[in-house]
């Protein structure tokens, strides 16, 4: 790399995989380096993470971008950190050290003490204020866990020697060698503990939880200045963070109300920016706070899909009927047979139903059935939960959606694009850089730190496919049928 050119380095701390993107300052993607780091299932419904070992192996892809493309610190004008939402930490103020592992946005242990508060009357309550539903995806019942279950937890935490964080948080904290315990907007609307109208801490939830305030983070506009973080002598900024799904929102450029883009990762999440309109779901969406620039609110409506990415990478490790995520595409395209059904509600289904009790299934097997049928089902079951989520979103808002805008890892796969644009009868937009997950943290980093404007994220942004729909309404109308089928005969499956 030249000496004299200058960098955004992206932190993309994701749920299986810790990743650094180098960004130069003409928006190129120049290296990515990447780690997995282990996923604990202790129970079933249970999933951690090592906060050390996912500190550990976002400073390893650090280093490994630094040393490959031999440059010196002072070549990085900034950090952007995107992250895997939810996921709790708990630690030590004064040690630094976690005292109990992540609790991971999968984990399903709380479902108990989210029907406490149902039974309290909160759920009203909890839309209203936060824009979420009651669920144990969010922190708020994550932190109540891990207090109540950790020896000396709640006395610590009353003391005040206790810090809670999302993964930005935890990374800034490590970052910063614990000179900064801050949040963003978008991350802090996560927790089902912050008031996104107010935008504060919410005081009735934190007593309701028994939560002191003293553990939460302090919260700032996404494109802001979080910190420093010394290496090799100098002072690198860390000038924008953002949840993954509001980065790749902001990636995207979806910077107008109306504009929604859907990221296929471990799970699928589709976003539609509502501006300064504070729109509360009648259809199982979440409100939620987009990237901002200063202390005014951005809203977005959100449809979480908890399972998608991950359902492929079952097919992989857990029924190993696949080498790689890629043979997916081809073993889809061998197959004739549209009978066989895949809802992968492993950890239980987000929008449109907020069911924490359904788990997956396999509908339509026959003698014939093989791994052809049963990996296009799979990929289909992505397509299909994005479609219940746009319909969702066209009932909230009454805006037809004229192009979804994709990206994550998935998108890449041409036979779950095509498929997408036939079932939602709408065309699919895939950009030649799908990675705007990261980008969108570059963004947010390089505009405050002066290096881009706004409008040079749209500027940048290019086009790489269209896939347009070429299904007629009643083949359409029949799959999609069968799909919800499917969905209904997994609810409350696990419900005692």
């Amino acid at each position: 790399m030249k000496k004299d050119k200058q960098y955004i380095i992206a932190f993309d701390q994701g749920t299986t995989s810790s990743r650094a993107l180098l960004v130069d300052t003409d928006g190129q993607l120049c290296d990515i380096a990447q780690q997995e780091f282990k996923q604990i299932f202790p129970k079933p419904g249970w999933v951690e993470h090592d906060p050390a070992e996912i500190w550990s192996s976002q400073w390893a892809v650090f280093k490994k971008l630094i040393d490959k493309n031999k440059l010196n610190a002072d070549q990085i004008v900034s950090i952007g950190i995107t992250n895997q939402r939810e996921t709790t930490v708990i630690w030590d103020r004064k040690t630094g050290q976690p005292i109990y592992n992540a609790l991971v946005w999968q984990d399903k242990r709380t479902a108990p003490q989210c029907e406490v508060l149902k039974e309290k009357g909160l759920t009203d309550y909890v839309k209203e204020h936060t824009g979420l539903v009651i669920d144990s995806y969010f922190c708020a019942t994550k932190i109540h866990w891990i207090l109540e279950n950790v020896n000396g937890a709640k006395a610590k935490a009353a003391n005040g020697e206790l810090c809670f964080g999302t993964i930005d948080t935890w990374l800034i904290w490590n970052l910063t060698k614990g000179k900064s315990h801050v949040t963003d907007h978008t991350n802090a609307s996560r927790t089902m503990l912050f008031d996104i109208v107010k935008m504060d801490w919410d005081k009735k939830l934190l007593q309701e939880l028994d939560i002191p305030e003293s553990m939460l983070p302090s919260v700032q506009p996404s494109g802001s200045h979080f910190g420093d973080f010394e290496f090799e002598g100098v002072k690198i900024p860390i000038n924008g963070v953002a949840g993954d799904q509001q980065a790749a929102l902001f990636g995207q450029a979806c910077f107008s109300p109306g504009l929604a883009k859907n990221t296929y990762g471990t799970g699928c999440f589709l976003l539609m920016n509502m501006g300064s309109k504070h729109v509360v779901s009648q259809n199982g969406l979440l409100t939620t706070l987009a990237c901002s620039m200063n202390d005014q609110p951005v809203y977005a409506l959100e449809g979480s899909i908890f399972i998608a990415g991950a359902a492929i990478q079952w097919l992989r490790d857990g029924i190993k009927i696949i080498k790689h995520a890629s043979d997916t595409e081809q073993l889809a395209m061998e197959s004739d047979k549209d009978e066989v059904v895949v809802v992968p509600a492993f950890a239980g289904l987000g929008t449109p139903y907020w069911d924490m009790y359904a788990r997956g299934a396999i509908f339509g097997l026959t003698r014939d059935t093989g791994i052809p049928e049963i990996a296009k089902a799979t990929l289909q079951s992505l397509a299909f939960q994005t479609k219940d989520v746009i319909n969702a979103m066209m009932d909230d808002t009454n805006i037809k959606i004229k192009t979804l805008k994709v990206d994550g890892g998935a998108c890449a796969n041409n036979y779950l694009m095509q498929f997408q644009a036939d079932i939602l009868g709408a065309p699919v937009e895939r950009p030649e850089i799908i990675e705007t997950t990261a980008m969108g943290a570059a963004y947010l980093a390089g505009i405050v730190s002066g290096i881009w404007k706004i409008d040079d994220v749209d500027k940048n942004r290019k086009v790489e496919k269209l896939f347009k729909p070429n299904i007629d309404n009643k083949k359409r109308d029949s799959l999609y049928s069968q799909w919800t089928k499917g969905v209904q005969r997994v609810m409350n499956w696990n419900k005692k």
